[in-house]
C-alpha cells in the first residue's frame, strides 16, 4: 500500500525541512500553503522557490497555495496587515502572544484534513497530514500542542467518514528548532539536495523588509539565529535592519546578547 502526506508548508525553517522528512518517507507528497493575509506573506514566495529548487533535483511535490480573502480585516493579531507591531525580544516573554492568530492551526488543520480525506478516497490508500509544530512553540501558541492536536483530530474522526485513512505526522512535537535544523542536515544529505539551498529558500522572520530580507529582531530570527548557532552553521538567508543589508555575524551577536541578557 502506497503512504502520501499533505503537509501544511508555511514557508518557514520548521516546514520546509517537515517537506524534506516527508519526501524521504512517503511516496506522494502535497504541500498547502495559506494565503490569510500575513504581514511575512514572503514567506509564501520561498515556499514556491523550495518546491521549484526540489523539483529540479528530481523531488517532486504537488504544490497549491490557499487564499484566504476577507480574514484579515477580521483577525485580531500583530502578524496581520493592519496588526500592532510585532513584538521584539524573545519568544518565551510574555508579548509574544501579540503574535497569535486566532486558532490559525485549527483552519489550516481542517483543510489540511480534507486534502488528505480526498487523496486517501481517491487512492484508497493511507494518507496522513504532516504539521511541522514543535516544543519551542508550546508556551505561546496553545493550537501547537498536543491537547488541541488530539481533540482536532478527535473532531475530524467524528465530522467525517472514512476517517480512518487519515492519520497524522507531527515528528517534531517534542523537538526543539536546533533539533529541527540538526535532521534538515541529515535530510538535505539523504535526498541529494545543499543545504544551504534549501534554508535560503526559507523565512523564519515575523518582520520581514520591503526587500524580503529578513530582520533579526523579532522573536522568530531570533529563534531562528539560536538554532543556527547552536548547528555552529552561517544562516544562508539576507539579514537587513535599518541600516540596509548586515552580514550574518552582525544578527549572530544580537541574538547571543539577547540570550545573555533572557538567561
Amino acid at each position: 500500500m502506497s503512504k502520501h502526506a499533505v503537509v501544511s508548508l508555511s514557508g518557514g525553517m520548521d516546514s520546509s525541512t517537515l517537506l524534506l522528512r516527508a519526501l524521504s518517507e512517503y511516496d506522494s507528497v502535497t504541500a498547502l500553503s495559506f494565503d490569510y493575509g500575513q504581514k511575512h506573506r514572503v514567506e509564501l514566495e520561498r515556499a514556491q522557490a523550495l518546491v521549484d529548487y526540489l523539483a529540479s533535483k528530481g523531488h517532486n511535490v504537488t504544490y497549491k497555495q490557499i487564499k484566504l480573502d476577507g480574514l484579515v480585516e477580521l483577525l485580531n493579531s500583530a502578524l496581520v496587515q493592519g496588526g500592532d507591531d510585532v513584538p521584539e525580544g524573545h519568544y518565551e516573554q510574555d508579548n509574544m502572544k501579540e503574535t497569535v492568530v486566532p486558532n490559525r492551526n485549527k483552519m489550516f488543520a481542517s483543510i489540511t484534513q480534507a486534502v488528505a480525506l480526498s487523496v486517501a478516497n481517491r487512492t484508497e490508500d493511507i494518507c496522513d497530514i504532516a504539521l511541522g509544530i514543535h516544543a519551542g512553540d508550546h508556551a505561546v501558541y496553545p493550537d501547537c500542542r498536543q491537547e488541541f492536536r488530539d481533540a482536532d483530530d478527535a473532531a475530524f474522526r467524528v465530522g467525517n467518514w472514512d476517517a480512518d485513512r487519515v492519520g497524522y505526522f507531527t515528528p517534531y512535537l517534542d523537538t526543539d528548532k536546533f533539533g529541527i535544523l540538526q535532521n534538515g542536515e541529515i535530510l538535505c544529505a539523504k535526498l541529494k539536495i545543499d543545504f544551504d539551498e534549501v534554508y535560503s529558500r526559507t523565512n523564519t522572520s515575523y518582520k520581514p523588509f520591503p526587500s524580503g530580507n529578513s530582520d533579526y529582531k523579532s522573536a522568530s530570527s531570533v529563534e531562528r539565529i539560536e538554532a543556527f548557532i547552536a548547528l555552529g552553521r552561517k544562516d544562508p538567508v539576507q539579514y537587513e535592519d535599518e541600516t540596509g543589508e548586515v552580514d550574518y555575524e552582525v544578527a549572530k551577536k544580537h541574538v547571543e546578547k539577547v540570550l545573555a541578557e533572557y538567561v
